[in-house]
């Protein structure tokens, strides 16, 4: 198993969920974070937004279909514009073990 975590525009999270379940991925855990990537923020004039609002959407997936997941997300979360910052990132990692909660069952 293995945990895809995409951190995404918020404009874009509607399109990104859509695809996901329209593709077999319906299970997904999503928050309203705030950061800032390696350009450090957003210049304004004098104004620095070193906060800026993303989505970041969670998921366990089994090995197989880790490209699959990434390919969605890579698709609908870009914004096309030519050197654009700020898209969001993909992160992997293995999940070792899962539960759920209400029956005790080991897995997805």
């Amino acid at each position: 198993m293995i945990m895809i975590r995409a951190i995404v525009r918020p404009e874009k999270t509607n399109t990104i969920l859509a695809e996901l379940n329209s593709a077999g991925f319906p299970a997904v855990t999503k928050m309203d974070v705030v950061g800032r990537g390696k350009q450090r923020g957003v210049r304004v004039g004098e104004v620095v937004y070193d906060e800026i609002p993303k989505e970041l959407l969670m998921l366990v997936v089994r090995d197989e279909d880790v490209e699959d997941v990434i390919s969605i997300v890579t698709r609908y979360a870009k914004t096309g514009e030519k050197g654009a910052f700020g898209d969001g990132k993909i992160f992997v990692s293995p999940v070792e073990e899962a539960y759920t909660i209400s029956s005790g069952a080991k897995g997805l």
